[in-house]
């Protein structure tokens, strides 16, 4: 356990420094699933690590010791992690828990907020626009969700723009991006190592829509106008928490769309598959010898007692023969 157990920790570092790149390179559609699926994997992963060195430190406090039944003796003398090392992975547990569940009741006041928002917006059609001068385009996710429009943005674009900011923003609803967010923001409350990687996959959403309503409108040129113009009409605008065609890194997503497709290379995502196959395995891997450390604990415990027991009757003291107290270690014992 003293390297595998550390290494999904490693891979967290690793992807989360590779992920603006991955966003940024690669089509927008796959990068956006690959750093979803890398998210929850590698959260899962740095809290298994965290968890399995909190317990070389919680196993050796003598009253859990005995409620397992194993010996505080031998988990100290076979364990080759550090008790300061086991506490600070006891302390970054905790909070990377109490984080994650604040940042779950907010997603769902979110979502709820959406849905409320979506059924007040004047209106039973996809499209909503607001009798509003401020520059504004937004996506509400629900059920169905609803395109959130101003007269003041639909003023600053013309015909074929506001098409592809339309497309842009349907594009968010029918990807339900929205979920994607959620999982982003979840794992990154659980360690801030996955910010960057949260930030890479809201800047691949957006690029994501940015390349369905080029498809849609049959112009790269057109959206990345249309994404410009929005940007600076709406620059000097608070956005709602929700999927906007402003949001991202404008500058960045606008010379995405100026430039040819990004393309679909396989080796980088199966380079990634490969990291967090190794972040799986490392992690069963920790987890058994951690079991394999606390067995023989038990066995180490069932000995003592044993002994204990032996001597007593041999000093006459009970007329008691020693139980057999390791019998569930299974028949290979036998």
């Amino acid at each position: 356990m003293t390297i595998s157990v550390y290494v999904p920790l490693v891979v967290t570092v690793v992807l989360a420094g590779l992920a603006p790149r991955v966003a940024r390179q690669r089509a927008p559609r796959p990068a956006a699933w690959s750093l979803a699926c890398a998210a929850v994997v590698t959260a899962i992963g740095w809290l298994g690590s965290l968890a399995l060195l909190a317990f070389t430190a919680f196993a050796q406090i003598p009253e859990v010791a005995e409620e397992g039944h194993w010996s505080v003796a031998a988990l100290r003398t076979h364990d080759p992690v550090f008790l300061s090392v086991a506490a600070v992975s006891a302390l970054a547990l905790v909070v990377g828990l109490v984080s994650l569940g604040v940042a779950a009741v907010r997603q769902v006041r979110h979502l709820l907020w959406a849905r409320r928002e979506c059924g007040r917006v004047p209106g039973d059609t996809e499209l909503a626009v607001l009798d509003d001068d401020v520059p504004q385009a937004f996506a509400l996710p629900g059920a169905p969700g609803r395109i959130v429009v101003s007269r003041g943005m639909l003023r600053c674009l013309g015909d074929a723009e506001r098409e592809a900011m339309l497309a842009h923003e349907r594009a968010h609803l029918h990807g339900r991006h929205h979920l994607f967010q959620t999982v982003w923001r979840l794992t990154a409350a659980v360690t801030p190592l996955l910010r960057p990687l949260a930030e890479a996959g809201g800047f691949a959403l957006e690029r994501w829509a940015d390349e369905e309503a080029a498809a849609r409108v049959g112009s790269r040129t057109v959206v990345a106008r249309a994404v410009g113009r929005a940007a600076l009409a709406s620059a000097a605008v608070v956005r709602p928490a929700a999927l906007a065609a402003t949001g991202g890194s404008v500058p960045q997503r606008v010379q995405a769309l100026l430039s040819p497709p990004p393309p679909r290379r396989s080796l980088p995502f199966v380079a990634g598959a490969l990291l967090l196959t190794l972040c799986c395995v490392s992690l069963a891997n920790a987890a058994s010898d951690s079991e394999s450390l606390v067995d023989s604990a038990e066995r180490a415990q069932c000995a003592a007692d044993a002994g204990a027991t032996t001597a007593s009757a041999l000093a006459g003291c009970s007329p008691h023969q020693p139980e057999p107290c390791c019998d569930h270690h299974g028949a290979d014992d036998r």
